[in-house]
């Protein structure tokens, strides 16, 4: 319901008016100047309707004033027993909506002022879609800039800046309509997360940032990043399939507001700061610019989030390719393996004798070999560790590379293998 303020030193006129426009409006009252200044600052009223001549401050001073306090345009209608032209014009010319003289009419009150509160919603309703990102319907990335810019001005809280871990792997993998769902997930858990007088905006991709008003409590922002980290999994397997094994999570980068200053820019790079904290250290968990012991990452505990920190990030199809130092680790602890459990275990190795399609060869091994193979080079040479492999399959894998080798001649590879 839209909120009037109306402003008249004459009581019978502040009844009248409070008897027509409370049948469609909240309506609030003022008998003189200072008093509406006081009101308007703290119930910041839709527009405001005010006679012309009162004591101490008459309606054009009192307009000046709140527009000076104001963001944003006050809307205004002036009214007056003062039937001049003159007057009526001036009112128009300090950028009041409308005039309407004394004695009112309640039916052209009612529906003067409609027209102007049908006129702001129309404005408001385009000033919303013009600020909210279309998918999430959070504030997109120029009014978030915009609103938490003014409201870190005077305010103190938290600023955090939120990034969804892994998420290039859902559109990778489920396609750019199920990256589309999870975002929309994603950012209704944030929204939950959050208060009324809180600010949630969607920065582009899957970087969100969050506002929250008087809050200096760590460990109520950790809470907050468990939550986010747990459902968002949950939410990711009911839309995905339980089968979903993308190490989605939530990362969390804050900084506390006027501590750290109390300019975006500024804040924006504390926060983005204390966000490369918590990825280098493992994603999926929070931490906080500015005391030696806020910049430690909290990570989320639990052996399923560390499950997800230890996970290939960039899972692809075909076999692992590692350098050649990690490919020693491998072959010694699967050797191990494989003595121990009585496991197949097949190395195998291709020598080139010519470097020129060392690259096209390793698209061709990678793709070739399955996803629990690994594969390394050494100069020429291409290893490759197949567990649980026979000789005989690994004659098989040998005569499906080669039979993709387009563009050079088998010959120029040199083939070998050995059962460990």
């Amino acid at each position: 319901m839209s909120k009037i303020l109306v402003v008249d030193d004459e009581e019978m006129m502040l009844m009248l008016a409070r008897r027509i426009l409370s049948q469609r409006y909240e309506v609030v009252t003022a008998a003189t100047g200072e008093e509406a200044i006081e009101i308007f600052e703290r119930e910041r009223p839709d527009m405001v309707l005010t006679d012309l001549m009162m004591p101490e401050m008459d309606g054009y001073e009192l307009h000046r004033i709140l527009q000076e306090k104001s963001s944003v345009p006050v809307p205004i209608i002036f009214m007056s027993a003062d039937e001049s032209e003159e007057t009526e014009s001036k009112g128009f010319e300090l950028g009041a909506e409308d005039y309407i003289r004394k004695p009112v009419k309640p039916e052209v009150l009612l529906r003067r002022v409609g027209n102007i509160i049908e006129h702001l919603d129309k404005i408001r309703g385009l000033e919303v879609a013009a600020s909210t990102d279309p998918l999430t319907k959070l504030l997109n990335k120029s009014a978030t800039q915009k609103e938490i810019g003014e409201l870190v001005k005077n305010s103190s809280g938290a600023l955090l800046m939120i990034d969804l871990d892994s998420f290039k792997l859902v559109n990778d993998i489920y396609g750019h309509a199920a990256g589309d769902k999870i975002l929309i997930r994603f950012a209704e858990l944030i929204k939950k997360i959050i208060r009324e007088k809180d600010l949630a905006g969607r920065m582009g991709g899957d970087e969100f940032l969050v506002f929250v008003q008087n809050v200096d409590d760590e460990k109520f922002l950790k809470d907050k990043t468990i939550f986010l980290n747990e459902q968002i999994l949950i939410a990711a397997k009911n839309l995905l399939g339980r089968e979903m094994q993308i190490p989605l999570g939530a990362s969390v980068g804050v900084v506390f507001v006027p501590d750290e200053g109390d300019t975006f820019q500024k804040l924006y790079e504390k926060a983005d700061s204390a966000l490369y904290e918590v990825k280098h250290r493992g994603k999926h968990g929070i931490a906080f610019f500015g005391k030696k012991n806020r910049t430690e990452n909290s990570s989320v505990e639990g052996i399923s989030q560390m499950r997800m920190i230890l996970a290939e990030r960039n899972a692809e199809s075909g076999a692992f390719f590692v350098e050649f130092e990690t490919f020693k680790k491998i072959y010694r602890l699967l050797v191990r393996v494989a003595e121990s459990c009585k496991k197949n275990l097949v190395l195998v190795q291709f020598t080139l004798t010519e470097e020129n399609f060392a690259e096209e060869f390793k698209e061709i091994l990678i793709g070739s070999l399955r996803r629990s193979d690994c594969v390394t080079m050494c100069g020429k040479k291409f290893l490759a560790l197949l567990p649980e492999a026979t000789e005989f399959e690994a004659d098989y894998m040998k005569s499906k590379i080669f039979s993709r080798l387009k563009n050079f001649s088998a010959r120029q590879i040199i083939f070998e293998r050995e059962k460990i």
